[in-house]
């Protein structure tokens, strides 16, 4: 496939409906012809010269399809902004994301209540696993209705993983900013560690699946981290400032195994 437009083998054979072309490619060109009308009348134009039964067919369900549509309403305003915000989240994901704002505002006033809990913050020891449950959930298959038609379509890889990990963290991060500035915990102390772990949750869902990898991070997380700390009511050597060059580098791991691996989140495995 050129820079500008699908070269005509490929146009060629989605038309034919030819099995030995590569997957990644029949996505790619799906994706591309949603916005390039050049490639969509050129795919046109070899289905009619060389496929003349699938052209007779999508005129006959065209032809079915012609009279209901003009007579069916438009979606109305409010619709079609759901409509937008379902690029970057599910309908599950509203509750998610409220309670994950909510167990940050009942930490944060656990923090400023003295609680007898010593020099622990929870809002530091919970800021890493967060961002980790709203992915979770954004990505579950029991939890989106539309699973199968989000799995199918050629946007359904990484480009919707991020988007939807985009929508989490622009909940989790004001949120945290909020509560770290309340109980002056340093921006990098809080931010480092959550970024690492969502970073960490993508890298692994290419292999286990998105969903998988959270629950299983947010597990290690509480036992390895939270019960200790909560036990000795001491900060974990985790989430103390001589961690951060460490958290660094857990975040670029997980970035360069996401970028080198992204062919990974268009199959259904990374669903799960």
């Amino acid at each position: 496939m050129s820079v500008d437009h699908a070269s005509k083998r490929i146009i060629d054979g989605y038309a034919r409906g030819d099995t030995d072309i590569a997957a990644d490619e029949v996505w790619a060109l799906e994706a591309h012809l949603e916005a390039c009308r050049f490639c969509r009348d050129q795919l046109s134009a070899v289905v009619d010269a060389e496929v003349p039964a699938v052209a007779v067919l999508v005129d006959t369900v065209w032809s079915g399809l012609e009279l209901q549509l003009a007579v069916t309403a438009t979606m109305p305003r409010g619709r079609r902004w759901s409509a937008r915000l379902s690029r970057w989240m599910t309908p599950t994901m509203l509750p998610w994301l409220a309670m994950v704002a909510g167990v940050t505002l009942l930490a944060l006033l656990l923090d400023l209540v003295d609680t007898g809990s010593g020099d622990v913050s929870l809002v530091l020891l919970l800021a890493p696993v967060l961002p980790v449950l709203g992915v979770a959930a954004s990505w579950s298959r029991g939890l989106d209705p539309a699973y199968e038609l989000t799995a199918s379509v050629p946007r359904a890889g990484l480009h919707l993983v991020l988007r939807r990990t985009a929508s989490v963290l622009g909940v989790v991060v004001p949120a945290l900013l909020v509560g770290g500035w309340a109980t002056g915990v340093m921006v990098a102390q809080w931010l480092l560690p959550c970024l690492a772990f969502t970073s960490m949750t993508l890298a692994l869902g290419g292999l286990l699946g998105v969903t998988r990898a959270a629950v299983g991070l947010a597990a290690v997380w509480a036992a390895v981290v939270v019960a200790p700390t909560l036990a000795t009511s001491r900060t974990a050597v985790a989430l103390r400032t001589d961690a951060l060059p460490l958290w660094g580098l857990v975040l670029a791991l997980g970035i360069g195994v996401v970028i080198a691996r992204r062919g990974a989140y268009a199959v259904l495995g990374a669903h799960r």
